[in-house]
């Protein structure tokens, strides 16, 4: 039994926020384990790996100063450090990277390098010797993931039949379910257009003279001749020489590597669209970090980014849409990334997540976390309805209709880990931020902060080119759509600032309550029919499928509420009061 539903794709404990709909597929794959790792299996002692031991920064101090340089009203805000500058007030020391890298040398490993700002070693060897890498220095190791298997594949043969907007064609059907005998059918993917006028996009924030980094598994296939063909036909300005750039980061794996061979097209095309769409002045940094698994790849491409040419980081805007899985390792890694790029002002746009469940990246405190909303726009571009995107599947086989519970939503929730931050104090309640960790009932960080379309039912035009050159488009979602949109408004905000806006979460949450941002509310006994499911047609390999929006029943605790939700975060940005709120923030 299959739904014509969209999917999210996991790699390698990577998770990609990438919903695609009408030519959709699902793909997963599970991590392996390492050294006795708690949830990963076992890796061969005899296996040769290049890992990255990375070092411990000064975090208390970081975490004091990322604060202070984001916050405004205090003597240090935006008064941010080069690459350089950090390394040497909160990174390892010189001493302890020499020391690390003498013990891998001492216990027989090769090709010992220390990574520009000293922020780890990396080293070759067998998983034996690997096993003495650790010391207190050490803040984790990466690269000692097993190879991934593929658990599932499937693809519809053609699109179903959609909609250029919300109810332009409604599908009738039998039988009936819960009274219901026709629905809207999935948008077709809204258009750049459509997209800029649902967020009030003004042509003179366009993003000029700003970068966006997007950090990426691989490279889609002629991304700059797509983008051209597809602005061509989103009526936007073609792309200018040298407004695109590709980089690759972090050393080439030189032992057995574990990284999927998959292609990520899609995500990489959705990414740099969805920035263009909002931003088409905005130059592009598309970042790939090499690295013996996926997990370290995509690490080493923030750190990339925020290493720069060590007088400044490469990106001061950073969307990030893809998971980690959670481990110790990846986990203090990335915390220790977002301190750096809080203090070099470089703002981190993280997906917050295609499932009904609280992501490992966007718990990050110095990060801002990017939920998705179910978004209909009507024939004048007009909104019809927006609410916290959270679907109920329900599939007709054999002439009846199952109902399959929760599918597919914007991922929050309260951390486990990291307090509350002082930003969400007297905004997020108390039944949301409250949480028993260990027996006692503490106060903790939730996700997310903001949010953007992400439902694979009203999701975006993305253009693709296959490997015949031919170029194609299709509707793609998830929260992989919604980071790069919020990413690449910020952009446009940005534009012309002295200083960019850096960790924006400080400021941000000032706009709670104010006309910058749009509350996104749940539905209710009064919300038309029409405007709270969509039917998905059958297509070869698919049944016919209803999802209706806004699903908060069993297999979910996320809600989307009045005021802050972990749905939608704080709402989402309202057009050109966003944007001047941002530019008349504090200085």
């Amino acid at each position: 039994m299959k739904i014509g539903s969209g999917s999210i794709t996991e790699r390698g404990g990577i998770v990609l926020r990438t919903v695609v709909t009408l030519a959709s597929c699902t793909a997963v794959v599970v991590a392996g384990a390492a050294l006795g790792v708690p949830g990963r299996g076992v890796v061969r002692e005899a296996e040769v790996r290049t890992v990255q031991v990375w070092l411990k920064p000064d975090v208390a101090g970081a975490e004091r100063f990322a604060l202070a340089v984001s916050t405004p009203g205090s003597p240090q805000f935006h008064r941010y450090l080069s690459p350089d500058e950090y390394t040497a007030r909160f990174g390892p020391t010189a001493a302890a990277a020499k020391a690390v890298a003498d013990r891998l040398t001492a216990s027989g490993l090769t090709d010992v390098q220390v990574s520009g700002g000293r922020d780890f070693v990396s080293a070759t060897g067998p998983v034996s010797r690997l096993q003495s890498v650790g010391g207190p220095d050490v803040l984790a190791v990466t690269g000692l993931n097993s190879g991934s298997r593929a658990l599932a594949a499937a693809a519809s043969a053609k699109a179903p039949v959609c909609s250029q907007y919300w109810a332009e064609h409604v599908q009738s059907f039998k039988p009936a379910y819960k009274g219901l005998t026709k629905a809207p059918l999935p948008i077709c993917g809204y258009t750049a257009k459509q997209l800029r006028t649902a967020y009030g996009v003004s042509p003179a924030f366009s993003g000029k003279g700003q970068t966006v980094a997007l950090t990426e598994l691989g490279f889609g296939t002629a991304m700059q001749k797509t983008m051209q063909e597809w602005a061509k036909r989103s009526g936007l300005p073609a792309l200018r020489p040298g407004q695109y750039r590709e980089q690759t980061v972090g050393r080439a794996c030189t032992a057995p590597s574990t990284r999927s061979a998959s292609r990520y097209d899609d995500e990489a095309e959705m990414d740099s669209q969805a920035v263009y769409a909002m931003a088409p002045h905005a130059n592009q940094l598309v970042v790939v970090g090499n690295g013996c698994d996926e997990v370290e790849g995509l690490l080493n491409a923030v750190h990339g980014v925020l290493i720069g040419n060590g007088h400044k980081p490469s990106a001061s805007i950073v969307s990030n849409s893809w998971g980690l899985p959670g481990d110790p390792a990846s986990t203090k890694t990335l915390h220790a990334l977002t301190l750096r790029a809080a203090a070099e002002g470089v703002g981190l746009y993280f997906s917050s997540g295609d499932s009904a469940s609280l992501d490992a990246v966007a718990e990050e405190p110095f990060a801002t976390a990017v939920g998705g909303t179910t978004l209909g726009l009507g024939k004048r571009n007009e909104r019809v309805f927006e609410t916290g995107w959270s679907s109920n599947d329900v599939s007709l086989d054999d002439g009846k209709w199952n109902d399959l519970g929760a599918g597919s939503a914007a991922g929050g929730g309260t951390s486990l880990v990291y307090a509350q931050p002082a930003y969400q104090k007297g905004v997020v309640p108390a039944s949301m931020s409250h949480v028993r960790v260990h027996g006692k009932t503490v106060v903790n960080r939730v996700t997310p902060d903001i949010s953007a379309v992400a439902d694979s039912n009203t999701g975006m035009l993305v253009g693709h080119t296959d490997d015949n050159g031919r170029y194609q488009t299709q509707s793609t979602a998830g929260t992989s759509l919604s980071a790069p949109l919020i990413a690449g408004l910020v952009a446009g905000a940005q534009q012309g600032r002295r200083a960019p806006f850096g960790f924006i979460n400080p400021v941000l949450y000032r706009l709670h309550g104010t006309p910058a941002i749009r509350d996104v509310l749940p539905l209710t006994a009064k919300t038309p029919q029409q405007n709270r499911v969509a039917y998905l047609p059958a297509t070869p390999g698919y049944s016919p499928s209803l999802e209706f929006f806004n699903y908060q029943g069993t297999g979910t605790d996320l809600v989307t509420a009045k005021g802050y939700d972990t749905m939608t975060g704080m709402g989402t940005p309202n057009g050109l009061f966003f944007t001047l709120a941002l530019r008349l923030s504090p200085r």
